[in-house]
């Protein structure tokens, strides 16, 4: 049921609130809910467990948020900003080119098999055709600044003959996201389908390796040096 619409002035605003530290109380909200979101979906997701969870009252969640939509929407800027915040460490334009593409490939492959819960919230979003996101203006400058860093990167090897002139930062992210979030959002009906193991720490060290192989035999130019594997260890088979 759509939440009644809450008057946000000081004086209305419900007693609890003021015992709180409001961005604490927030955060609290946003971290519960997005396990909640994560496990039962939009849909499914219900405030009530929310709030038994949050130990506060409904009425406080819908004070902040307004709606159990608007409560996703902040819960996926939330999750996308963790992951933004954490790309922004990896300085990519300050390594050489190869090196580079492989760090983005293992450092995107680990944040998917650490964080599944934020795969699966992609693909609920993805239920929903992305019309949550495509509400958020927050959301869409999120993406500008892992795409700038891999422009660079893409730039720097071009002129080096490294990486091939062709190559879009668009596309080997889009790319780059396929290979890693597979092993994560469909690893059990593979595994059931092909008994292949996916979830063991060697499988996914091997498909970790595998995945920065890819990417990096995906740009590379022709007239690239033969790799040196920059020092990265490769797990036995």
């Amino acid at each position: 049921m759509k939440a009644a619409s809450v008057q946000t002035s000081a004086s209305e605003e419900p007693t609890k609130v003021r015992r709180r530290d409001r961005e604490k109380t927030k955060a609290e909200i946003l971290q519960i809910a997005f396990e909640e979101f994560a496990e039962n979906g939009l849909l499914g997701a219900n405030a009530d467990a929310i709030a038994a969870r949050a130990g506060i009252t409904k009425r406080l969640i819908f004070y902040y948020f307004n709606s159990k939509e608007e409560l996703f929407i902040a819960v996926l800027e939330m999750a996308y900003g963790r992951m933004r915040q954490a790309e922004e460490s990896l300085h990519l334009e300050a390594l050489a080119p190869e090196l580079a593409i492989r760090r983005l490939a293992e450092f995107t492959f680990d944040f998917h098999q650490a964080n599944p819960e934020f795969v699966r919230l992609v693909a609920i979003e993805n239920i929903h055709r992305g019309r949550h996101i495509g509400r958020s203006d927050k959301l869409k400058r999120m993406t500008r600044p892992i795409i700038g860093q891999i422009e660079r990167v893409l730039d720097k090897g071009k002129s080096l003959g490294a990486i091939r002139p062709e190559v879009d930062a668009h596309e080997l992210h889009v790319t780059l996201n396929a290979l890693s979030i597979f092993s994560v959002a469909n690893r059990h009906t593979f595994e059931a389908q092909f008994r292949w193991d996916m979830s063991s720490p060697e499988a996914k060290a091997r498909r970790r390796v595998e995945v920065a192989e890819v990417l990096w035999r995906y740009v590379r130019s022709d007239k690239a040096p033969a790799s040196t594997d920059q020092g990265l260890a490769r797990p036995e088979r």
